[in-house]
Order: structure tokens, then C-alpha cells, then sequence
């Protein structure tokens, strides 16, 4: 990669800014080694590893289908991106199993994760469990019992939720 694609400040663009707590900085600085380390540079193999893994256990690539209906009423050509059929049932597995295998590759020894409505918590589970790392998921009592089949999943997965 280029030196602009360079994690440099930490920055949003020219005018961005940039808050973080003190306490909180060696881990960011240590996250963007690993970032420009693994990922920018392809240090030990990770993206491909990354690649195979998404094909492998994800279930990438996902098709394009043809909504013929919604093409013909809007006389256009519509086409759905079928991410609704990566393992899991949902698109989230393609970050969760890249920050999973990234951790894994920085050494860390356990996955913690916050969930909503348990989607995240579900593919950051099933991450894990691929990836033979303990995983720990944080939720609202009130989303744990409104959520019940996604905690049923994410305990499935080995999470202690």
C-alpha cells in the first residue's frame, strides 16, 4: 500500500478530529501496528488467510441474484447482493471473523464483545468458536430475554453471554 493508505494520525481526514482516553492509547497504538502490520502489509499470510477463511467457513462469495419483478416495475435492472447466505445468516460474520483471526494474530487469548439485538454477538461467537478462542458477550438483560433465539446461538458458539 501506498504511504497515504498509512494509518498516520489517527485522523479523519484534513479536518477530522480525534478523542481517546489516555488509558485507552497503548491499546489503539497497538491495534494500528497490528492493522498496518497484518493487514496494509501482509505480515505472515493474514489476508489470504483472512480470504480463505470468508470462503471456507463464511461462505464466500455470495451471489448476485436478479430481481426480475423490481426490475420490471422500476424498468431498471435490480440485483441482490445474497449476504443473507454467509453462515450465520447475516453480513456481520465478515467483519467479526476479520477482527477475531486479527486478535489471534496479535496474540490475544479471549474475544469480548457488546450486542444489541445479538447479530454482532452471534457472528463475534461463531468467530471465535472457528478460531478456537474463548469468547465473552455483553448484553442488556432486557435484549436477553427479548432476543432469547440469537443468546440461544451465541451459547451454542461456546460465549459466555
Amino acid at each position: 500500500m501506498d504511504s497515504e493508505s498509512r494509518i498516520t494520525d489517527g485522523k479523519f481526514g484534513d479536518y477530522g478530529g480525534q478523542y481517546v482516553p489516555e488509558a485507552l492509547m497503548p491499546a489503539i497504538e497497538e491495534l494500528t501496528d497490528a492493522y498496518e502490520r497484518y493487514v496494509l502489509d501482509d505480515e505472515d499470510g493474514f489476508v489470504e488467510e483472512f480470504r480463505e477463511r470468508l470462503r471456507a467457513f463464511g461462505g464466500r462469495p455470495t451471489p448476485l441474484q436478479h430481481a426480475e419483478r423490481l426490475s420490471e416495475r422500476y424498468d431498471t435492472e435490480v440485483y441482490l447482493k445474497r449476504e443473507d447466505l454467509l453462515h450465520g445468516g447475516a453480513h456481520k460474520l465478515n467483519n467479526a471473523l476479520g477482527q477475531v483471526l486479527l486478535a489471534k494474530y496479535m496474540g490475544k487469548e479471549r474475544i469480548v464483545a457488546e450486542t444489541g439485538a445479538g447479530q454482532h454477538g452471534t457472528a463475534t461467537a461463531m468467530a471465535a468458536a472457528h478460531l478456537d478462542m474463548p469468547c465473552e458477550v455483553y448484553m442488556g438483560e432486557t435484549d436477553i430475554n427479548r432476543q432469547r433465539p440469537n443468546v440461544f446461538r451465541m451459547r451454542l458458539n461456546g460465549a459466555d453471554v
